[in-house]
């Protein structure tokens, strides 16, 4: 099949060194890598994978507070060490 049509697209350099390195360990470019998820985006109908934010969910958040609680000094970080931790965590 004749490749016939040019994608321009701006991209941070790191970033593009980085895809480099990375696909050069498959042994294919960046245009591989690109045509290849445009087919794979055809052939699912869409993005071939999950788009979603980072956000912790509501227990990690919580953990993360209790943290930055612990640091600076708003309640009291505990335990202290290994046997103490086990301690707590006897049921």
């Amino acid at each position: 099949m004749n490749k016939s049509d040019t994608i321009h697209i701006r991209v941070n350099p790191e970033t593009k060194a980085n895809a480099e390195r990375l696909y050069a360990n498959f042994g294919i470019t960046i245009t591989d890598a690109i045509n290849i998820f445009l087919h794979q985006s055809v052939i699912d109908g869409g993005i071939p994978f999950k788009i979603q934010t980072h956000i912790p969910n509501k227990t990690t958040l919580a953990a993360m507070q209790e943290t930055e609680d612990m640091i600076n000094g708003k309640i009291k970080a505990t335990p202290k060490d290994l046997d103490e931790l086990f301690k707590e965590l006897e049921v």
